[in-house]
């Protein structure tokens, strides 16, 4: 196992994904998402595991892509696969996910919890898409659905950063708790999930899915694919 991503697979059929760079504020390198994606892959068709729980370790959910590896032009095209793939495993995951948002989610941290079906915040966490400065598009579309076009749009425009409240007060934070309490309350409202039957909860999840999926493969393939080749890799080559 990688020791950047550590996973628990409980007995209660929980599984957790622990993001393990908190010296890095879990920066979401290659091997991260490859992980991430191994792991939903396996756990997609499994019996056992009927919830998926994502959060970070330290004080930081993740404070996005591992910028360091955007400094060698020869990782471009993994950086690009990983994460064309890694993203696409979270969208169309077949079972509830809940991002335990510990901390600074910034840009792909942010989309990470944009992706997920809840999401719990400690009281001292933030959010923003700072890469809007050095020339990274955010991923607009899914933050829109969840906020409103009004507010994705300041947020993607101005990279401004969101506290934890007020980000419970437009709805993208659905739970907000104490810091130190976000696995345990996690957990909490995933136990609640698994109160319903497997098939009832992978049927619910599936029509969320492909009530959207269209709209988001199409915006996916303009704000990230087209994004990384057109815009982003153009701006670190500078």
């Amino acid at each position: 196992m990688d020791e950047a991503i550590v996973v628990k697979e409980r007995e209660d059929g929980i599984g957790i994904i622990t993001l393990n760079r908190p010296e890095k504020k879990n920066a979401l390198n290659i091997s991260m998402r490859r992980k991430i994606s191994e792991y939903l892959n396996r756990w997609k068709d499994s019996e056992h595991i009927g919830v998926v729980i994502i959060t970070g370790a330290g004080n930081a959910f993740s404070s996005g892509f591992d910028l360091t590896e955007f400094q060698d032009p020869a990782l471009f095209g993994e950086i690009y696969e990983s994460s064309a793939k890694y993203h696409r495993d979270v969208w169309h995951f077949p079972k509830p996910m809940i991002a335990g948002v510990n901390g600074l989610a910034f840009g792909g941290g942010f989309d990470l919890a944009t992706l997920c079906d809840l999401r719990v915040s400690s009281i001292d966490a933030v959010f923003a898409h700072p890469e809007i400065k050095f020339g990274a598009p955010p991923i607009y579309t899914p933050l829109s659905w969840i906020v409103g076009e009004g507010i994705a749009k300041d947020l993607c425009f101005t990279g401004r950063k969101l506290d934890a409240n007020k980000a419970h007060d437009i709805g993208f934070v659905n739970y907000l708790v104490e810091h130190g309490q976000v696995l345990s309350k996690s957990i909490e409202i995933a136990k609640q999930i698994l109160e319903a039957p497997s098939d009832t909860l992978r049927f619910t999840k599936q029509f969320m899915i492909k009530q959207r999926e269209e709209s988001f493969e199409a915006a996916f393939r303009i704000e990230h694919d087209q994004a990384f080749k057109e815009v982003l890799f153009k701006h670190l080559k500078k």
